[in-house]
């Protein structure tokens, strides 16, 4: 991506990308523009080896946005415009601060509903039924593709990996290719809902896309889960576990936070539809309402429960994904860094003007399974390119499953790796990379069959 970037830029001197209404610098053939460019690659190599290195992804990214901001704040005071990068810096913090509100809230929730057992009973639930290693393969994986929509595709998958691991037993086979379709299911699950992807909320709170309208993207979603799902089916053997008997039970108040779980969502989408306030705003009014719960009960259980096991929803917070939350902050940060520089323009001219949105938008898909798929969707709302509603739904769909092309793509696959203890690698993914691109390329297919109407709708 380096190499294309700088070859570019010989044919693209003069662009640049307007932020905030501030007067811009073309710094993208200056050694400012240079120096933050490779600076960035190089903290999304360590994010990519994150895995071997066990360097936390946050760390490398929360650094180089600093120092991309202080290159780009140097550069803009020595040219008599020391407010212009502070307004386009403001801009971006503002951003990520209704990002980081809404995803604080929803792990949160999920945290709270993991503490109460709500998750543990689902999978003791499915473990005792008795099912066949087939049939666990597709209810996995429907439960992934159902579950995702609401509670995000990394924990959706880590509870149903939960699920494989415990019924797989030493089947190395069934659990490798369970855990292809749990990632494939899980992103394909988040891409039809504005809470099953970190890029999908990103559009939603844009205001590009509507709530109601990511539902358009059910069929197309079904399918690329659906496709590899069925050609994997035959590569599993019709066999049954051995029946694991066990037993547990929802902790006090659990039930009740899931119900206010899903009050919370709909909070959040009326402040956004009906009242024309940031869906953060919703969300934390709903954490309000777990924390005026979360007092009773504790006070429920203050003789049952001993000091450490109470329930405590400042515990939960401070148990939220922090690593994820802070590299979501560099990444934005960097991103927009980069884009006040004047590259974004740069890879927005030679994508969808020259390519054109459609192949542009498949495109985006692609690099999603390389590289990230939250840094590759900022940039392109950042771009923000002319397009049809049809066409932002595509790049909302490809940035969405793109990333099951490879392990690496997405924070499902990268997450049970860890979980999967050798049982499921970067290898064993890629053995049905051919099965998932079929499943890609026939969910756009899908889409711009099913949708063909809406690629004349202006956003």
């Amino acid at each position: 991506m380096n190499k294309i970037i700088f070859s570019l830029l010989g044919f693209f001197p003069g662009l640049s990308l307007a932020s905030a209404g501030a007067q811009n610098l073309n710094l993208t053939t200056h050694w400012s523009g240079y120096l933050a460019l490779v600076l960035f690659v190089i903290a999304y190599v360590f994010v990519m080896v994150e895995e071997f290195t066990h360097f936390r992804k946050s760390k490398p990214v929360i650094l180089v946005a600093g120092l991309i901001w202080a290159i780009i704040g140097g550069v803009y005071a020595s040219n008599g415009l020391p407010h212009a990068a502070e307004e386009a810096l403001r801009h971006n913090i503002l951003e990520y601060a209704e990002l980081f509100l809404f995803l604080l809230v929803a792990m949160t929730y999920i945290e709270a509903m993991r503490e109460r057992h709500v998750f543990e009973k689902l999978k003791v639930w499915l473990i005792s039924r008795g099912f066949s290693f087939r049939q666990l393969f597709w209810l996995t994986g429907f439960l992934a593709f159902f579950i995702s929509p609401i509670a995000d595709n990394l924990t959706t998958a880590l509870i149903m990996g939960a699920v494989v691991m415990a019924v797989g037993g030493g089947n190395t086979r069934f659990i490798s290719i369970a855990f292809v379709n749990i990632v494939v299911a899980a992103n394909a699950g988040g891409a039809f809902s504005p809470f099953g992807d970190i890029t999908t909320l990103m559009v939603w709170q844009k205001g590009i896309v509507s709530f109601e309208q990511f539902f358009i993207l059910f069929i197309p979603s079904l399918v690329n889960f659906v496709i590899p799902a069925g050609i994997m089916h035959f590569a599993i053997r019709n066999e049954k576990p051995e029946a694991v008997e066990d037993k547990i039970a929802i902790k006090d108040g659990g039930i009740v936070i899931t119900i206010l779980f899903l009050l919370t969502i709909a909070t959040a989408v009326s402040f956004h539809n009906y009242l024309h306030l940031p869906p953060a705003m919703g969300m934390m009014t709903g954490l309000g309402y777990l924390m005026v719960v979360s007092y009773f009960v504790k006070r429920r259980n203050i003789s049952a429960e001993p000091t450490s096991q109470r329930f405590d929803v400042f515990r939960k917070i401070a148990n939220a994904e922090w690593d994820t939350l802070l590299f979501f902050f560099g990444v934005i940060v960097s991103v927009g860094g980069l884009g006040f520089i004047g590259y974004l323009a740069l890879v927005s001219e030679v994508m969808y003007v020259q390519l054109g949105a459609t192949y542009a938008n498949v495109l985006v898909g692609i690099l999603s399974a390389i590289v990230d798929n939250i840094p590759v969707m900022f940039a392109v709302l950042t771009m923000t390119p002319d397009m049809s509603l049809g066409q932002w739904l595509l790049v909302t769909l490809t940035a969405g499953v793109g990333g099951s092309l490879l392990s690496i793509g997405s924070a499902a696959g990268v997450a049970l790796m860890g979980q999967s203890r050798g049982y499921y690698t970067f290898v064993s993914h890629l053995k049905w990379a051919w099965a998932i691109a079929i499943g890609y390329g026939a969910s756009i297919v899908t889409h711009i069959w099913i949708n063909s109407s809406l690629f004349d709708v202006p956003v």
